[in-house]
């Protein structure tokens, strides 16, 4: 099992900047990707980040350029550092963890913290 918990989360003006933390815990051996996913009411959820073992990074393309997710392995935490935000960037943000299992491919979530871009 792997515990994960966000935070960073809150109220923030158009044009302002916010950083998530997602602390992992547990049995965190053998994570294979850890990303971001987010929600906006009405929405599916959707991939924002992603950041493997190797430290390889991908985004959405609605986030390119403006959001940049790293992980500190001494912290076992990941963060996303949000710049330039928009009102569309409101939604509840999700960590998610992946794990391989012999040859099962689990996938971890966090409780969510909301992001709202708001003047």
């Amino acid at each position: 099992q792997v515990q994960l918990v966000e935070s960073g989360g809150g109220l923030v003006q158009p044009g302002g900047s916010l950083r998530l933390s997602c602390a992992a815990s547990g049995s965190i051996r053998s994570i294979n990707a850890m990303d971001w996913y987010r929600q906006a009411p009405g929405k599916e959820r959707e991939l924002v980040a992603t950041i493997t073992s190797s430290g390889s990074t991908d985004y959405a393309d609605s986030v390119k350029g403006r959001f940049t997710i790293s992980r500190d392995n001494a912290r076992n935490t990941v963060y996303l550092q949000m710049n330039s935000l928009k009102a569309e960037d409101t939604a509840v943000y999700y960590c998610s963890a992946t794990q391989l299992v012999g040859t099962i491919l689990l996938r971890y979530w966090g409780q969510g913290t909301q992001v709202t871009v708001s003047s």
